[in-house]
């Protein structure tokens, strides 16, 4: 897959060359008891350090560029780097930091006039971004255009592992697919599902597949315009497992992520309790909310003799400690897997993290969306501009 993609050393001497890297340190803010603002998780960050200290050491000038939520193409206090820029030199001193790429709205607008102001005094260029390198912003496809470009060692990994389970996965294949929407994941699921022994439903999205059997679902999510998609999905080739029971909340009730505790309606005497696991059948006005301790149990043996395992998504709202237990659990297993195993999207990597699971998997992908989409369909915008960088054009070996 990296074929035609140049790699670092590609790029030649670049002893005392400015090189622009596009890392992508959307990583999440916390606020300590004095209200300074911190980087809560450094995951991001460590990934990038492989391609940002070869770099250094080879003597290059390095400008590091990242996007941090969603500002709205203008500066907002509330995303400026500074925790960023903290926690890198920390890590690696030296490396300069740009502000938010997304205070401009040149950067989702893949604005011409914004790359060349990014690429302004750089001679190369090196995404190692995967985590975004699904989308066309400018600064992911808009410096190979200019710049002799390559991808950095994280980029280089992500495609590596991700696309060696499409060509020759160890079997049996089994994928978790997990989260809230199902319109985010169908796309992925009939592309791996033709690959897969195995593809375990959970979530949210497992809802709209269970009401699309047939089944009652209470007020659990549901997409009613996506249930011809699943019906179709579970036809063919017919190796979805969905979950045998669910953990619900009950009517009135709200879960953790919707408001403070106290807003939930009081418990009083012949209420009955708040969380329920129930079968197949999930009662009118119950919101399922997890999976159950049946379907624990059953996706675990599927895990347990795994030969290749990728998981992405949420088995619940485990945010909410009432509906942890699904997510922990798959986590669990996924780690104890003696298979290879692979993790992607954000609350699949948070779940990891926080268990301390993350050295007992193999691959932890830095991307959800982009890990998706390089399943589904081959390719990234990212890694398409790369290939087109003028360093490849003009080296054959690159072509190979």
């Amino acid at each position: 897959m990296t074929r035609g993609v140049p790699l670092l050393e590609d790029l030649g001497n670049i002893d005392g060359r400015h090189v622009l890297v596009r890392v992508d340190f959307n990583v999440p803010i916390a606020k300590t008891p004095e209200g300074e603002r911190v980087v809560a998780d450094d995951f991001r960050i460590r990934a990038a350090l492989p391609t940002l200290t070869w770099l250094r050491d080879h003597g290059a000038i390095i400008t590091a560029c990242t996007h941090l939520g969603r500002p709205k193409g203008k500066p907002d206090p509330a995303y400026d780097l500074g925790p960023v820029r903290a926690r890198l030199e920390e890590l690696l001193p030296g490396v300069r930091l740009l502000e938010n790429l997304r205070f401009s709205p040149g950067e989702e607008g893949n604005d011409p006039e914004f790359v060349l102001e990014l690429i302004e005094g750089q001679d190369l260029y090196v995404n190692d971004a995967f985590g975004v390198s699904h989308r066309g912003h400018a600064s992911v496809v808009g410096p190979p255009k200019y710049l002799p470009s390559a991808a950095g060692r994280l980029m280089a990994r992500e495609v590596e592992v991700l696309t060696g389970l499409l060509d020759a996965p160890a079997r049996p294949f089994v994928v978790i697919v997990g989260g809230a929407k199902v319109k985010d994941k169908l796309g992925v699921m009939r592309s791996l599902s033709a690959k897969a022994d195995t593809v375990l439903v959970g979530g949210g999205m497992a809802y709209t597949f269970l009401k699309a059997l047939g089944h009652s679902i209470g007020a659990s999510l549901v997409d009613l315009t996506r249930l011809d998609d699943c019906a179709e999905l579970l036809r063919s080739p017919g190796n979805l497992m969905l979950p045998a029971d669910s953990v619900a909340l009950a009517p009135g009730r709200k879960l953790s992520v919707e408001g403070p505790a106290g807003d939930d309606k009081p418990a009083a005497p012949g209420d009955g309790p708040e969380v329920e696991v129930f079968g197949l059948e999930i009662p009118d006005g119950w919101r399922g909310a997890d999976i159950g301790p049946a379907t624990i149990d059953r996706f675990g043996e599927v895990i347990a003799s795994a030969g290749t395992v990728l998981w992405n998504g949420p088995m619940g709202v485990f945010e909410d400690d009432r509906f942890a237990s699904g997510t922990k659990a798959i986590a669990e297993a996924v780690a104890h897997c003696p298979g290879s195993t692979v993790v992607g999207g954000g609350d699949s990597v948070s779940a990891v993290s926080q268990l301390g699971l993350e050295d007992k998997i193999d691959h932890v992908s830095t991307g959800g969306g982009a890990s998706l989409e390089l399943l589904e369909f081959g390719d990234l915008p990212g890694l398409e501009a790369l290939r087109e960088a003028p360093n490849t054009k003009l080296d054959p070996r690159a072509q190979g």
